[in-house]
């Protein structure tokens, strides 16, 4: 297999590389590394080998003989880039919010909706970061007992934000001014997650109502959701209020969750046991804790959730969205 990594010099790339060389699927692929004109040349240390980054170029795509991609490009580069790649009979892997909603390209989290994907799709998508860590707690749940409402309040780290987040914190904590965010994020929340829609809700919070719906298969559900940067560098927190269509008793709700993969139970209050966001930077797996019952409404749950932004976010989803496609190991 020939793997190309689309923007392999940002956060989500590097990410997307650091994984590769940890998973044994991808021993004998090999991959090719492409970013602007501005890392044209430069080296990148893969398995004991040198990578040399090629300016990501129409040409480029078409003459690289790659078989899939990787995209850890802004929502306008992929736009450009990956209908040509596709075209070129490339099967691209999509972490942007470009193609998300449209009703011709899956939107996948490999635990839940792989059947989506299918045969001839050449661009699939990744959803939003929040939303993946989300909707992986909330599948089991919607199995079993059905959904009826769902409230989202999340906890964003600087790191969602790249590199000009993280230096916005670190520079802010030495008392200098924002360049990233309109306000400091160093000792200070924001509510504001990119722009602001004519209805009063961000963009972050309209792609995790939007792409919670698409991924559960189910557009009756009502979602509504209030995203927040937080001063941490790493790892998102999401609070999730569901209320369910039928009863439910929470040894059942325990059970669910505990079978599902990809999520690890952090729930023992008395022992001051909850997932955070410090211990889960680094992890693949979505940490959910602080489980109990919503007793404002008949069928009310509360959790709490913390994963990797940029991992299980971003970059690990995308990986194992491919080694599905890709029927690797």
């Amino acid at each position: 297999m020939n793997l190309g990594i689309f923007g392999a010099t940002g956060l989500v790339g590097q990410t997307m590389l650091a994984i590769l060389e940890t998973r044994p699927a991808f021993k004998d692929v090999q991959v090719k590394v492409y970013a602007s004109s501005r890392s044209k040349g430069q080296e990148i240390q893969f398995r004991g080998q040198t990578l040399v980054i090629e300016e990501l170029t129409e040409e480029t795509i078409k003459n690289s003989g790659l078989d899939y991609a990787l995209s850890a490009l802004d929502a306008d580069l992929a736009a450009k880039f990956l209908p040509v790649a596709a075209e070129a009979g490339i099967v691209c892997i999509d972490n942007s919010s470009k193609f998300r909603m449209d009703p011709d390209k899956p939107l996948v989290v490999p635990e839940i909706n792989l059947d989506t994907i299918k045969e001839g799709d050449k661009i699939i998508a990744s959803p939003n970061c929040s939303t993946i860590q989300s909707v992986i707690p909330l599948k089991p749940l919607y199995d079993a007992f059905g959904i009826k409402r769902i409230v989202y309040s999340t906890y964003q780290s600087t790191s969602g934000s790249g590199v000009g987040g993280l230096r916005d914190l670190e520079e802010g904590l030495k008392g200098k001014e924002p360049t990233t965010y309109p306000y400091p994020i160093a000792f200070n929340l924001i509510p504001h997650i990119d722009k602001f829609l004519e209805n009063g809700y961000t963009k972050e919070e309209m792609k995790m109502i939007n792409e919670t719906r698409k991924i559960l298969g189910d557009e009756t559900l009502a979602i509504t959701a209030t995203a927040v940067r937080v001063p941490v560098k790493s790892a998102h927190a999401v609070s999730i209020n569901v209320e369910t269509k039928k009863l439910f008793k929470m040894e059942e709700v325990y059970k669910v969750l505990e079978d599902f993969p990809g999520i690890v139970l952090e729930d023992d209050p008395a022992h001051n046991i909850y997932p955070m966001n410090l211990y889960t930077e680094g992890k693949d797996e979505v940490y959910v804790g602080r489980i109990r019952r919503d007793e404002s409404v008949e069928n009310g749950i509360n959790l709490w959730c913390t994963a990797d932004n940029i991992r299980k976010g971003a970059a690990l989803n995308t990986i194992q969205i491919l080694e599905k496609v890709a029927k690797l190991g």
